[in-house]
């Protein structure tokens, strides 16, 4: 309901101010974490990858070297030298497909023919025991429906729904929507980067949300979009609308009819599959691209991403990413913004008195650089008693701006200095008439160019 909610108030749009080196690192570093952790059942290592940091699983993954299968290398070797190959010929064929029925029809054969080969199965990695019905792989039964506060808690009595229960859920609720939607939306923009198509955030979020308000009827827990699947998705040509409906009952179907014959597939195919979609989801081009050409600043915000996408997760790497950016540019704006003098030549309008005093806002006016800019306003000498403002290149103008101009025009009204505003958009000279700015002096005038200001101002001496 929360990420409906945010659809319709259009708050996805918000996502597109993510700066590219946040994508471009967030897309490397899942990769990265991906490509890692595929490594133990492609050369069928005998390691459990306990929880615990990156560096650790990394350690047990590398003490492990030396339990090496060559039976689960040999199918994770082929099923990449498939999928490379296949990925070179002009068909509509996924190729993933192709490499997942070579590899399994070819570990069948080979344990069959040879009796001491064996290697790891979704059949023999995973079982389960659903009211009695127990099997090994995936379990061909649909999900039952019920409604969730009809289910049983930790004593086996009913759940309810009270006050107190939302209550409790609520906070952890709106956390799981951000998240969500956060994670939802950075997939979509990274499946656009890879089929050159335009996502509607919005539309993405109102979809998300009422699949996570039915699923859970179902026994489902919140979702969020895939990237790996979207990727691989996206890799198999499968870029319209209707692609990711046809991937889902594509599954539900295999999981119905094709239970039995998907618990073959070895799990070192499945490791080699998710290795060829990590590398091409890192973009490892564009990741060195960042690295030898881009501003300083920007190549901070990609290695800050992608270090803090291993070594934690993605929802802390993206909002630091973001945060470090926006810092970033309230720096590089701060620093380009000011009030300059501008010399009576540069107007074409001779004998400009002494007393007037023209200066040339640059750039936009927000908490960052609304004192630096407006400061020098306040610097002027005691003979000028005009001052002429052309803020033709003012794009915004925040709170901090306002009140920063408020605080000018009460000082320069108890000098007896009148103030001329040109070339101030029409938004902006409602912002500052909603606040009153004009009826605290009436030494402030707006005008429409910096010749009939220049004019008033010589007349106001």
């Amino acid at each position: 309901m929360i990420l409906v909610l945010m659809g319709v108030t259009k708050l996805g749009r918000l996502i597109e101010i993510v700066p590219y080196s946040v994508i471009v690192g967030f897309k490397a570093g899942i990769g990265t974490v991906i490509a890692t952790f595929q490594i133990k059942d492609f050369f069928g290592l005998q390691v459990e990858l306990q929880s615990g940091h990156y560096f650790d699983k990394i350690s047990a993954i590398l003490n492990s070297l030396n339990t090496i299968s060559p039976h689960e290398t040999l199918i994770g070797v082929i099923t990449i030298a498939v999928l490379l190959s296949w990925s070179k010929l002009k068909t509509r064929i996924p190729g993933h497909l192709v490499a997942i029925l070579i590899g399994a029809l070819l570990a069948w054969g080979l344990n069959i023919s040879l009796e001491d080969f064996s290697v790891a199965t979704i059949g023999t990695r995973f079982h389960y025991d659903i009211s009695g019905l127990i099997g090994s792989g995936i379990p061909p039964v649909l999900p039952s429906f019920s409604w969730s506060w009809e289910l049983h808690n930790a004593q086996g009595k009913p759940i309810g729904i009270s006050f107190e229960l939302i209550r409790t859920l609520l906070p952890s609720a709106f956390a799981i929507a951000i998240l969500g939607a956060l994670e939802s939306l950075l997939c979509a923009v990274v499946a656009d980067g890879m089929s050159g198509k335009k996502h509607n955030p919005n539309d993405e979020l109102i979809g998300q949300g009422i699949g996570n308000m039915i699923a859970p009827l179902f026994g489902a827990i919140p979702a969020t979009a895939a990237i790996a699947r979207t990727s691989a998705n996206v890799r198999a040509r499968g870029s319209s609308t209707l692609s990711s409906v046809v991937h889902a009952a594509f599954i539900l179907m295999a999981i119905i009819f094709l239970a039995p014959m998907l618990a073959y597939i070895p799990m070192a195919l499945m490791a080699a599959l998710l290795l060829v979609i990590a590398w091409n989801m890192a973009d490892a081009k564009h990741f060195i691209r960042i690295l030898t050409v881009a501003p300083k600043n920007d190549v901070l915000v990609l290695l800050t991403c992608f270090i803090l996408t291993v070594l934690f997760d993605m929802t802390i790497a993206v909002g630091v990413g973001i945060s470090l950016a926006a810092l970033l540019f309230v720096h590089k704006s701060m620093d380009s913004a000011e009030s300059i003098l501008m010399p009576s030549e540069r107007h074409n309008f001779e004998n400009l008195p002494n007393e007037v005093a023209v200066y040339d806002i640059n750039g936009p006016l927000f908490f960052g650089t609304a004192q630096k800019a407006l400061k020098n306003l306040t610097d002027i000498t005691p003979e000028v008693r005009v001052i002429v403002l052309d803020m033709s290149e003012v794009s915004m103008i925040d709170m901090s701006a306002i009140v920063a101009m408020e605080s000018i025009v009460d000082n320069l009204a108890k000098n007896d200095v009148a103030l001329v505003i040109t070339n101030l958009q029409p938004h902006m000279v409602r912002k500052l008439n909603r606040v009153g700015i004009q009826e605290k002096t009436n030494e402030i005038l707006f005008l429409d160019n910096l010749t009939d200001a220049l004019h008033k101002a010589s007349g106001l001496i």
